[in-house]
């Protein structure tokens, strides 16, 4: 964990996105810099996923402003109307924004190697060659070396999981978004996964993730946000959130955590 004093590689003012007639998020303010790590946290629909898709812009946001460095991700202003980026330019900011899954998402047909290289060879335009020594270097750095040429279904779901971290992070993107990527996973599997996001924390990357795993947002994160009905209800270091508790609808959610409930 570090503590980053520099202007915020992501800035979200106000953003709100509804789907129909319900309204998931409902002004949603919140800075990230350079180096820190912010964990997000908070009960079932109250809209964790889909802030996340909406800085990857997976999801179309109805209002607000998302901006990494600068660049509003998913419009433009021209004449005083906000147009919808074309497919181009959105896939050149996505990929400063990579985001790993709940369900993996790796391509059935293609091995690990493949899978971390099509990325870099179609939106990072590198060569096949360099592409694969990339993939080889990151596959390593998550303890599949061994499994290059493997296919998924040949990979248990933490190996999967960790081939999905190596294809986000081998694009070198400006933040990493980590969409609560052990919920799929046997208990005994998460560890391994969680000792790589360790591992990429402490080399100060920029990261945003959704997860249940409250004593692993406690040790990595430099912020926790806790949200709830579509609000940002606390932004706070982790010591804060876990110790203090300071919010009823906070101390109501860390109850179900064995270890997180409030002193009585």
């Amino acid at each position: 964990m570090a503590e980053s004093t520099s202007e915020p590689v992501i800035r979200i003012a106000g953003v709100t996105k509804s789907f129909g007639s319900h309204q998931v998020l409902k002004g949603i303010d919140l800075d990230v810099a350079k180096g820190q790590v912010i964990a997000i946290i908070g009960p079932s629909g109250s809209g964790k996923t889909t802030l996340l898709r909406c800085i990857n812009f997976l999801e179309e946001y109805d209002g607000g402003s998302i901006r990494i460095d600068g660049v509003e991700v998913g419009y433009t202003e021209a004449g005083g109307r906000r147009r919808r980026r074309s497919d181009r330019e959105l896939a050149g900011i996505r990929v400063d924004a990579a985001m790993v899954f709940q369900q993996f998402n790796l391509f059935p047909h293609l091995t690990a190697a493949q899978n971390v290289m099509l990325g870099l060879v179609k939106s990072r335009r590198k060569s096949k060659a360099e592409a694969r020594q990339i993939a080889e270097k990151w596959l390593a750095r998550v303890g599949l070396s061994a499994k290059l040429d493997a296919m998924p279904a040949q990979l248990s779901g933490g190996q999967q999981q960790r081939v999905g971290i190596a294809r986000a992070v081998a694009m070198e993107p400006k933040v990493l978004l980590l969409d609560e990527i052990t919920s799929a996973l046997d208990p005994e599997l998460v560890g391994e996964v969680l000792a790589v996001v360790q591992e990429l924390a402490a080399e100060g990357r920029t990261m945003i993730l959704v997860t249940h795993e409250m004593a692993f947002a406690r040790e990595v994160a430099d912020r926790v946000v806790f949200t709830d009905q579509g609000h940002v209800v606390i932004d706070a270091p982790p010591k804060a959130v876990f110790d203090e508790q300071p919010s009823e609808r906070l101390r109501a959610f860390l109850s179900r955590f064995a270890g997180f409930r409030a002193a009585t």
